[in-house]
C-alpha cells in the first residue's frame, strides 16, 4: 500500500484528503506545516507528498526545495488554492500541480500518475464495509 504525506495547514483539508485517500487504498500520513513534513521525509517510507504551498512558517515553496534536497526522487504534488504559483519557476521541481477542489478526482489522479511512473503499484479502493 503506498504511503501518501499530506502537507497542510488547514485541518478540515487535512481530515478530508485523509478520508478520501485511505478510502482509495492509501498509507495516509499527516503534517501540518513545512518542518513537519521535512522530518517525516528525512524519517522515510513515503511514496508521495502532497503539498501545500500557502503555509505559515516554511511554506511550500521552501518545503519543496528541502524535501527534494533529502530524496530528490520522491514524487510531489503541489496543491493549492492558488493558480497564481504555476508560473513561478521554483514550482517547476514539483512532479505535478493540482489547483484545490472540493472534487478530489484531480489529485488522485495525478497521485496515481506520479506513483506509476516511479513504478509503484497506485492504491485500490477499499470494498464499503456491510
Amino acid at each position: 500500500m503506498p504511503t501518501v504525506l499530506i502537507v497542510e495547514d488547514d485541518p478540515n483539508q487535512r481530515l478530508l484528503y485523509r478520508e478520501e485517500l485511505a478510502y482509495e487504498g492509501y498509507d495516509v500520513l499527516e503534517a501540518p506545516g513545512g518542518q513537519e513534513a521535512i522530518a517525516m521525509v528525512q524519517a522515510g517510507g513515503i511514496d508521495v507528498v502532497v503539498l501545500d504551498i500557502a503555509m505559515p512558517g516554511t511554506d511550500g515553496i521552501e518545503t519543496l526545495s528541502r524535501i527534494l534536497a533529502i530524496d530528490n526522487k520522491i514524487p510531489v504534488i503541489l496543491n493549492t488554492a492558488y493558480s497564481s504559483y504555476k508560473d513561478d519557476f521554483m514550482t517547476w521541481a514539483a512532479d505535478a500541480y493540482v489547483v484545490k477542489s472540493s472534487d478530489l478526482s484531480a489529485l488522485k489522479q495525478q497521485i496515481a500518475t506520479v506513483l506509476a511512473k516511479r513504478g509503484i503499484e497506485p492504491a485500490t479502493p477499499s470494498e464499503p464495509e456491510s
